[in-house]
C-alpha cells in the first residue's frame, strides 16, 4: 500500500515537538515498508522551514536533514496539474493551499494513505485517505499498513 508523509511526521521524527509524538513519527517511519513512501517534494520544502524556524537548525544542518529524507524516500515533484487540484480542493473542501498540494501529489502518485495530523482525520479524495497516525486508537487503515509491512 503506497503511502504518503505530511511534513509533520518528519518535523516529529526531526525532533520538533513533543516526544511521545516524535517517538511515534520515528516508530512510524522505521516500520514502513520504503519503497512503497512517497514524499511530495512541498513536504520536504515545509520541513526546510521548520527546522529552521522552530527547532534554529543552522542552514547546513537543515540542508543536510532535508537530503537525507529525500535519500531515504521517493520524492514527487508538484506538476502544474496538481496545483489545479490544490486550487479545486481550497475551494471545494477549505483546504489550505500547501496542505491541498500534498494531497494532490500524494492522489497523483496513486497513495492509498496519507499521514498527517493536519487534516481532518478520514476525509478521502481521490481514493487517498488521510489518516492521523497519532490518534488513539489507530484507525483500521493504519493498522493494515502496519500489519501488512511487517509482513514483507
Amino acid at each position: 500500500m503506497r503511502v504518503a508523509l505530511d511534513t509533520n511526521i518528519l518535523a516529529y521524527a526531526e525532533g520538533v515537538g513533543d516526544e511521545a509524538r516524535c517517538q511515534r513519527a520515528r516508530t512510524l517511519i522505521t516500520e514502513l515498508i520504503h519503497r512503497d513512501v512517497v514524499l511530495p517534494a512541498q513536504t520536504l520544502g515545509e520541513l526546510s522551514r521548520v527546522l529552521s524556524a522552530k527547532s534554529q537548525r543552522d542552514p547546513a544542518g537543515t540542508r543536510q536533514a532535508v537530503l537525507e529524507w529525500a535519500d531515504c524516500f521517493f520524492v514527487a515533484d508538484s506538476t502544474w496539474a496538481c496545483f489545479q487540484s490544490a486550487l479545486d480542493l481550497t475551494v471545494d473542501h477549505q483546504l489550505q493551499i500547501w496542505d491541498a498540494l500534498i494531497l494532490a501529489v500524494a492522489a497523483e502518485h496513486r497513495c492509498r494513505l496519507l499521514l498527517s495530523e493536519d487534516f481532518q482525520d478520514g476525509f478521502t479524495w481521490r481514493g487517498v485517505t488521510v489518516v492521523n497516525p497519532f490518534q488513539n486508537p489507530p484507525s483500521s487503515l493504519l493498522r493494515a499498513l502496519m500489519q501488512g509491512s511487517a509482513r514483507s
